[in-house]
């Protein structure tokens, strides 16, 4: 049997892609054909992935899986398909974060909500990477659902840090770090009025350490640099640092203090896992799909008040017996997102077909 996935890019470090190719690795060594076919792939995964241009077709026996995130060509390919169709749903940001900041993006965000609910009716089995996700199926009226969480590598976590930024970033101030794109659902500038109470009120040593790919347009970037100049944080204060390779990722994770979210939509939350799985107390706002990635584990509020987060963020950095007991919560909650128990689910909702 033929098992493939469709995913409109195939960039190495991008959540989605990796998860793909996990999941054809895993659908390999159950013995089945496998590969993924993307339309944009980076240069040195080139044989990895297929190109989408080179999709022949599938047989009346064959599965086909599409990783829905952004609206593609790909959406309407997957209704013309014989065989066993099956949608897995990464969740698209709602348009209205971006009103006011990227009217392209919000059009790509309404397009790509609406163009979802065009696949009702042509898939067999539709999926959902968290269940925020899975009731959002739902509600739009796919009658089959399930819950497959993103498929990670743990053991690419273990690797060795990037020893230069590990070192700058071993400095002397408290690093209070976030990874996520710089988008308006984010809400980096709640962070930085975090970090502002933090220097304030609880210590001048503070830095926000901002990991993540930097938005195409750039309005909403030069409000933030705008509010931490207004703030009187400097760059080496508030650092955002673009997108970085792995081994400078998991420096960031290993000289980070507290992992913070003020995110307001989350699908998943890839970097909460990544915490946990690094072993740094998670502090977040508990919306979407926050709720179902960390379970019990963390700590999470419901109400923003700036001045309460950040003396419990300065308390998971410095209390020591409270750090160890969210530690505990956080290692207990990775179980839920082992490869074991990801690849169990996987071949459960295979088998199921």
């Amino acid at each position: 049997m033929r098992v493939d996935q469709w995913v409109p890019a195939l960039h190495r470090g991008d959540a989605i892609g990796d998860s793909a190719r996990l999941m054809r690795d895993a659908f390999r060594s159950w013995g089945h054909t496998a590969d993924v076919y993307a339309l944009e792939i980076d240069a040195d995964l080139e044989g990895d992935g297929r190109r989408f241009s080179t999709w022949a077709s599938a047989g009346p026996d064959d599965v086909l899986i599409l990783h829905y995130a952004l609206p593609s060509p790909m959406t309407a390919a997957l209704c013309e398909q014989p065989g066993r169709r099956v949608l897995l749903h990464h969740n698209v940001t709602p348009p209205e974060y971006f009103a006011g900041w990227d009217p392209e993006m919000a059009r790509l965000c309404r397009i790509g909500r609406e163009e979802l609910l065009s696949l009702r009716g042509h898939v067999d089995l539709a999926l959902a990477d968290s269940e925020f996700n899975r009731r959002e199926l739902e509600e739009a009226g796919f009658p089959r659902t399930g819950v497959l969480p993103i498929y990670l590598d743990f053991g690419r976590y273990r690797e060795a840090p990037g020893p230069v930024l590990s070192r700058m970033l071993s400095d002397g101030p408290r690093n209070l770090l976030f990874v996520g794109r710089v988008a308006p659902n984010k809400r980096h500038e709640d962070l930085i009025r975090v970090a502002s109470y933090w220097r304030r009120f609880i210590s001048p040593d503070v830095r926000l350490l901002l990991v993540g790919k930097l938005p195409r347009r750039g309005r909403y970037f030069d409000a933030l640099q705008s509010l931490f100049y207004e703030e009187g944080f400097t760059p080496a204060e508030v650092v955002f640092t673009g997108h970085v390779d792995h081994d400078d990722l998991l420096a960031c994770y290993s000289r980070a203090d507290v992992f913070l979210s003020m995110s307001e939509h989350e699908g998943f939350g890839v970097p909460l896992v990544e915490a946990m799985l690094l072993d740094v107390p998670v502090l977040a706002y508990r919306c979407t799909a926050v709720g179902d990635t960390l379970g019990d584990a963390g700590v999470q509020f419901t109400e923003k008040r700036i001045d309460v987060v950040a003396e419990m963020a300065a308390r998971l950095a410095s209390d020591e017996p409270l750090r160890k007991t969210v530690l505990a919560g956080q290692r207990r909650r990775l179980e839920a997102f082992a490869p074991a128990a990801v690849e169990g689910a996987l071949r459960a909702h295979l088998d199921s077909l």
